[in-house]
């Protein structure tokens, strides 16, 4: 009963309601408004008719996708390992064991000497068959050299030679040491080469020391700095990766470490007066890599030599001078450490350490050796995969960041490079 008496009062009003919007006269035959509906429509719109559409949310913007994190989440787990080494092989042609580490191995670059380039056609024919045969690999390699100029170069015998550090340190312009990193760059990039161990920064503190002497600048801390960063910037320019070099300073040494290990007896408030020094200027001048000595270093770690020990890769290198970069190891086939540890152990420990790639530059079974002790380092949990992918995420990162690529190299302009390196020479009076 209470509906019926309810109902009756609401449709008088709905009848009144609408025969006074009909008498209104604004609706024609065809439903058009005239006029009396449209603030209520557009209000509808405005408080969200029907259609919703007006009214919806905008869309999130997409958060920016980190191309070097979306490149590791795809890297298999043998993949990411591969990225932490370079490797060297044997030979002036491709071969199966170095297609083996590419293709097996999924390394992460090459290292070549100067038993591995003949001349300049052979070298280029080199570089490209190697880039293609990593073509199936999801990330390019790394093409490296120790190119210093003077008596540290792999560039074949069709280049003019280039002077030795010591020489265009006491030049004493910056800008010439600008000019050697880039006509460095430019010849390695002639040939498709992409990252160059140099320039040194050590500071040649030691008249005796038998393995740095005039690749050093000069003795002088400051100089030495000038003039790196000066050839860091002219290397980096012609897209070359830098990657300084002996850290944390192999200047006042009497071994060589290619032989022996190095023992370097001085206290830290020795090395940041003198053999930091240029390191901390690289860092703080955004230095891309830095490549660990083999030293025994007593007052900072005595059981362990700086290439594979936390006290001076992550405390002193990473956390106490800030360098956020790739960390590579020197070659760990040298007698420093082949002839005191196990090649194995010292590459597990070097990625524990804080290091990124570990370099090994001779005999495919010591490299083969090394890639399966961190294989295994990795399956049994001693190097724990967030260690993992933080050290491959900085090697991608890298070569990200210089567009890293495996297409083929064109080859170098040998006439037009050897006129520039004479301007070079006449010009600081080097000849």
């Amino acid at each position: 009963m209470i509906f019926r008496y309810v109902c009756v009062p609401l449709f008088a009003v709905v009848l009144f309601v609408a025969g006074c919007g009909g008498g209104g006269g604004g609706t024609d035959s065809s439903g058009n408004n005239q006029g009396g509906n449209t603030s209520s429509e557009t209000d509808g719109n405005l408080n969200g008719n029907q259609t919703g559409e007006s009214n919806q949310p905008a869309s999130p913007t997409p958060e920016p996708t980190d191309p070097v994190q979306a490149k590791l989440d795809s890297l298999s787990t043998a993949e990411k390992i591969g990225q932490l080494f370079i490797v060297g092989m044997d030979g002036t042609a491709s071969n199966d064991n170095i297609r083996e580490l590419l293709q097996q191995q999924h390394v992460g670059g090459v290292i070549f000497y100067k038993n591995n380039i003949e001349n300049t056609k052979q070298a280029l024919s080199l570089f490209n068959q190697l880039k293609e045969e990593n073509r199936d690999n999801p990330v390019p390699l790394f093409l490296s050299v120790d190119e210093e100029g003077g008596r540290v170069s792999r560039m074949p015998a069709e280049y003019t030679k280039l002077p030795a550090a010591a020489k265009i340190g006491a030049v004493g312009d910056a800008k010439a040491a600008e000019g050697l990193g880039d006509i460095i760059g430019t010849e390695l990039a002639g040939f498709g080469l992409n990252m160059d161990f140099a320039p040194v920064l050590d500071v040649n503190s030691n008249p005796d020391n038998p393995v740095i002497g005039d690749r050093s600048y000069s003795s002088s801390a400051s100089t030495v700095s000038e003039m790196g960063l000066s050839e860091i910037k002219g290397l980096s320019g012609q897209g070359v990766i830098p990657v300084v070099k002996h850290f944390p300073g192999h200047g006042d040494t009497s071994v060589d470490s290619h032989l022996g290990l190095p023992v370097v007896k001085h206290d830290m408030e020795r090395l940041r007066k003198l053999e930091l020094v240029p390191f901390q200027a690289a860092i703080e001048a955004d230095a891309d890599a830095v490549m660990v000595a083999h030293l025994l270093m007593p007052n900072l770690d005595p059981d362990h030599p700086a290439s594979f020990s936390k006290a001076v890769i992550q405390d002193l290198l990473r956390d106490e001078l800030g360098f956020g970069g790739v960390v590579i190891s020197d070659d760990m086939t040298m007698g420093a450490i082949s002839e005191h540890y196990k090649i194995e152990d010292a590459a597990v420990q070097f990625i524990l350490a804080g290091g990124n790639i570990v370099l090994i530059g001779h005999e495919l079974e010591k490299e083969k050796a090394a890639i399966q002790a961190i294989t295994d380092a990795v399956e049994q949990g001693t190097i724990p995969m967030d260690v993992l992918d933080d050290r491959v995420y900085k090697v991608l990162e890298l070569k990200e960041k210089y567009k890293l690529s495996d297409d083929p190299a064109k080859g170098p302009g040998i006439k037009q490079v050897n006129k520039r390196i004479q301007q070079f020479l006449s010009e600081y009076k080097l000849k």
